[in-house]
């Protein structure tokens, strides 16, 4: 059996699913694969492998490889390796990454860069898959490749040790091979994958979309009834972003429905899922706030879930009952509403198509079971955007405008409000599922003091940090607990200021020793403001921060968005520590890098 070595790392379980689907595969291919973490440094030693190996590598935070590689990567990145350290190895690399951060599949490109410096060399090419638009877009296209690249290399070594004897078995290794170039086939497809959670999407994709589809539209079939293999005015003109024509090589035909469970399973294999009532909704901002944000409680109390301060979990949600509702009518298929519809790869195209699931959307749980025993709280921000076809109309992300009809009934302006008792209405409710669990946790040392850096909705968990600590201070009042500090921010002190009597409260108890909050958009007109954003404020107390960091064990929690506000705090941490510690950059980044190695810089961030 062709033994290869499979490494991966991963940071919430992608990335070492991929590596077991290929590890599965491998045997029918005439394979043997030596599945590790690539954390596992003591199960595989690169230095003597002459075994092919494939990694799989996520990206992390700001671009950065996974905690489980971190040491990895620090051991490669030595600068006492010679040019020639890994010339004996062959790989090939699949990154997976999301293409809405600014540093798309980092985590991959830091160990492929760094493996050919150091002379190792592809026998097949590096995949790059985007989680945007679905990874299996390239995973599928590059698994299916990969067995043929490694044939190629089996046949090719085999070759040359007869040629050569097996004692230049090490010259052979060094000789070049051309890689084998997977065949990513990329989408070409007019259909619009819609996320509509994700107002990030360029305009000028959705505008040249538009176009392609009122193009199509503008020479309609001779059949004048709409259907699912035409369409025609105004259908194109409608405020949903649909093709007006599905593209040439897709078969569409419509078939009863399945059973309702195996409908749920073809939108969602979250397992376990559970049904909870919804006890409570809060409008948090003022009506004139340029986002308005909501809290949501959850009674869980008779299920099994359980979290704790920091975790995240999932809300399966469906797509909007009126736009489906809309869409049938239009396309005159009412009375089809309980039917599937199939699509389907014509004979003879080298078109392969994937229609992502509706994905579950993650939210961050803002709440301490301490505080709140049974509850679950999770806040949001009700996503609107302007429809780009021909019909401006205003419309809400796929699960925060669900979520906001499905609480509208019971929503209430203030939090010392909460649903009316007795009421004759059911509680309104909605599926959940725990994700996978996450090191964005409070210390297990207490007296290791905190820095919380969380503007807008970033500051969910740290609410959870909060309420936990209080708790926990009241049950141990001779306890030892170190400083809590916490930079938040918001556009507006009286519109969208999140938590503020909750925080005053906090801060008055000494729960909450440092609370800095910093309004971007209130300062006076014609005038600068000195503090807009939170790495201001960090930069304000820069003395503090870097005592906590580099000579108090302290550890610094960062969410929030990953493509601004994260990598500006990244940034300025480094230029703190750079001046506090009085060393150069570099060495600056390389004792963030520590900090993330040691779980003490942790960031739970999003684009």
């Amino acid at each position: 059996m062709r033994r290869f070595l499979l490494l991966y790392a991963t940071q919430k379980g992608q990335a070492k699913a991929i590596a077991e689907e290929i590890c599965e595969k491998a045997f029918a291919h005439g394979f043997s694969a030596d599945l590790h973490c690539i954390s596992e440094s003591d199960k595989y030693d690169l230095k003597t492998e002459t075994a092919p190996l494939v990694v799989v590598v996520s990206t992390t935070g700001t671009g950065d490889p996974p905690d489980t590689a971190r040491k990895f990567v620090k051991a490669i990145q030595d600068k006492a390796l010679p040019g020639d350290f890994f010339a004996h190895l062959r790989y090939g690399l699949l990154g997976l990454g999301d293409s809405e951060y600014t540093y798309f599949c980092n985590g991959g490109k830091i160990i492929d860069k760094r493996l050919q410096e150091l002379g190792a060399e592809h026998f097949y090419d590096t995949g790059h898959a985007d989680d945007c638009v679905g990874l299996e877009l390239v995973v599928e296209p590059w698994i299916d490749g990969l067995w043929a690249a490694l044939t190629k290399h089996f046949t090719s070594s085999r070759g040359k040790e007869e040629r050569n004897g097996a004692l230049k078995m090490a010259s052979n290794a060094s000789q070049k091979m051309d890689p084998v170039k997977p065949e990513l086939l990329h989408l070409e497809s007019q259909v619009e994958l819609l996320r509509l959670d994700d107002p990030g999407r360029k305009d000028s994709e959705v505008r040249e979309q538009n176009a392609v589809n009122r193009s199509q539209s503008s020479a309609p079939p001779a059949a004048s009834e709409s259907s699912l293999t035409h369409s025609i005015p105004p259908l194109s003109q409608a405020s949903l972003n649909i093709p007006a024509l599905p593209p040439e090589y897709l078969q569409v035909h419509l078939q009863e429905s399945l059973g309702q469970e195996e409908s749920q399973a073809s939108v969602t294999s979250v397992d376990p899922i559970f049904q909870v009532p919804i006890s409570k909704a809060v409008q948090l901002t003022t009506d004139d706030a340029m986002k308005t944000t909501l809290l949501v409680e959850l009674d869980i109390s008779k299920t099994d879930f359980s979290y704790q301060p920091g975790d995240a979990f999932n809300v399966i949600c469906p797509n909007s009952d009126s736009e489906v509702q809309n869409l049938l009518q239009r396309l005159q298929l009412t009375d089809r509403r309980e039917h599937c519809v199939l699509l389907k790869i014509k004979a003879d195209t080298k078109k392969k198509e994937h229609l992502p699931k509706l994905q579950p959307r993650p939210y961050s749980c803002a709440s301490s079971n301490l505080s709140h025993p049974g509850k679950l709280h999770f806040i949001f921000n009700i996503v609107e955007f302007l429809s780009t076809t021909t019909m401006e109309v205003l419309r809400k992300g796929v699960c925060t405008g669900w979520l906001a009809a499905v609480v509208a009934a019971i929503l209430r302006p203030d939090t010392r409000v909460s649903r009316a008792e007795g009421g004759t209405a059911p509680a309104p409710q909605i599926s959940i599922s725990p994700r996978t669990t996450n090191f964005f946790h409070l210390p297990s040392d207490p007296s290791a003091p905190i820095i919380m850096v969380g503007p807008g909705t970033g500051i969910a968990p740290f609410i959870g940090f909060l309420q936990h600590r209080e708790k926990l201070q009241e049950q141990h009042p001779d306890g030892h607990f170190g400083a809590m500090w916490l930079f938040f921010g918001c556009r507006h002190k009286d519109r969208d200021y999140l938590f503020r009597e909750e925080l005053r409260h906090f801060h008055k108890r000494g729960i909450l020793t440092h609370l800095k909050v910093c309004f971007s958009r209130d300062a006076p007109v014609g005038e600068e403001a000195p503090v807009r954003y939170v790495q201001d404020n960090i930069r304000l107390h820069s003395k503090q921060v870097a005592r906590l960091l580099l000579h108090e064990r302290g550890c610094i929690y960062v969410c929030g968005d990953a493509k601004n506000m994260a990598k500006d705090v990244n940034d300025t941490l480094v230029e703190i520590i750079s001046k506090q510690a009085g060393v150069e950059k570099l060495e600056a980044m390389k004792t963030l890098a520590t900090l993330k190695e040691e779980k003490r810089y942790l960031q739970d961030i999003w684009s």
